[in-house]
């Protein structure tokens, strides 16, 4: 089973999108039992107390609008000792790499990406949360994750 974690810096946009892309995505594949999927920030900023918020209403909307739901996901960091836990840490900006390098300590293992890199580009998923544009960052979002598929 291949394990992927996608990240974004609160995981109320960008990734909890990619996870529900990427399930759809194997899902329709059937080759949802090959894969476990999740997503994570590397910011407590939408986490209150211990629980993080639900995924961002634009966001949610947009997946809604592709027939896909992200009922019940809340906003989780990730930590230093997941890095073992996960096969593939695939983030969606710049910002995240460097955080994601700084909680694991390094990527011995060479196990985070960018999500557009998949896709042979060598660019962000911009974020949303300051453009606005939940569609166009689905599309990157679909495109990203429609190659990485391909590769495994």
């Amino acid at each position: 089973m291949t394990k992927i974690m996608f990240v974004c810096h609160g995981n109320i946009c960008r990734s909890p999108m990619a996870e529900f892309v990427m399930k759809d995505l194997v899902k329709k594949a059937g080759r949802e039992g090959a894969f476990h999927i999740a997503s994570s920030a590397t910011s407590t900023e939408e986490i209150w107390n211990g629980v993080g918020n639900p995924v961002y209403p634009p966001a949610k909307r947009e997946l809604a609008a592709h027939g896909l739901s992200c009922e019940g996901k809340r906003a989780v960091q990730i930590k230093k000792s997941d890095y073992d836990l996960w096969d593939m840490i695939i983030c969606m900006d710049s910002k995240n790499l460097r955080n994601l390098h700084r909680i694991f300590g390094g990527d011995p293992e060479r196990k985070i990406n960018k999500l557009m890199s998949f896709a042979g580009k060598d660019r962000d998923v911009s974020d949303p949360w300051y453009t606005g544009d939940f569609e166009g960052v689905y599309n990157d979002i679909l495109e990203g994750c429609t190659e990485l598929l391909k590769n495994l």
